[in-house]
């Protein structure tokens, strides 16, 4: 068996706590309560934030993509260890991480948008008429891949509440063209309860995203790696060891030669 990995890089602040001074207007920022929500007490993997019962770091493992996957997280979901957000950086190594500040961008995030080698869109429904000009579909990806700039999914990663706020009070994403999904696809993900069966969670959002998008081996990856997310999770609510792996499972080991 493997050993845990190491707890995540990449983010410039610490998610949990914030930073001290609020990015926008300096004025300091009381800290942030501890979570106490259901599951606070129990014993985590620092590798992977599950429960040390049914630890996911055996089945991860890493593809490569040509479109980029970026998250535009609400401050917020860094708290919650249902988030599947997370579950696209493990798997996609170039995946950036960006914390949404209604007050301030991040500078970072900015330069990136504004870096000719790539071609970001953000992913949000066409349904409201006034960004309708921005709408594009899929082909739009295959188009900037054949002129060989890199696409990019720029997922803002929150509740279907937060994401609208964001797509709304970010002024930085008015001019990015909006990619809707189009899938028949339905939700798997069990560890909350969506408003509609076809609103996927962010992993989910992502892997049919790279799906469409050509990108079939780093899709496969991303799915089986929630799946297993998805049951490892779910037994330990139930406080259940797994046993024996299921499908994805045995798919996640054979692809890291730990079968």
């Amino acid at each position: 068996m493997p050993q845990a990995h190491a707890p995540r890089a990449g983010l410039s602040r610490d998610p949990g706590t914030g930073p001290a001074r609020d990015p926008g207007t300096g004025h300091p920022r009381p800290p942030r309560r501890e979570f106490k929500a259901r599951g606070s007490f129990v014993e985590r993997c620092p590798g992977c934030n599950l429960p040390m019962l049914n630890c996911l770091c055996p089945y991860r493992v890493q593809a490569r993509s040509y479109a980029r996957v970026w998250l535009l997280t609400h401050s917020m979901e860094h708290f919650k260890p249902t988030n599947t957000g997370r579950l696209i950086q493990d798997v996609l190594p170039d995946t950036e991480v960006f914390t949404w500040y209604r007050t301030a961008p991040d500078e970072r995030l900015l330069a990136l948008l504004n870096d000719k080698r790539f071609a970001p869109f953000v992913v949000f429904p066409d349904d409201q008429p006034d960004y309708a000009e921005r709408v594009v579909d899929i082909d739009a990806v295959t188009e900037s891949r054949a002129a060989g700039r890199i696409p990019v999914y720029l997922l803002l990663d929150g509740t279907w509440r937060q994401a609208r706020r964001i797509f709304r009070k970010s002024p930085y994403l008015d001019a990015l063209p909006v990619l809707p999904l189009l899938t028949e696809r339905l939700t798997r993900y069990r560890l909350r309860k969506p408003a509609s069966s076809s609103h996927l969670c962010t992993a989910e959002v992502a892997a049919e995203l790279l799906r469409q998008g050509g990108d079939e081996d780093a899709a496969l990856a991303l799915d089986d790696y929630f799946d297993a997310f998805n049951e490892c999770y779910a037994a330990s609510r139930r406080f259940e060891k797994i046993e024996a792996p299921t499908a994805a499972m045995r798919r996640l080991l054979a692809a890291s030669g730990e079968s």
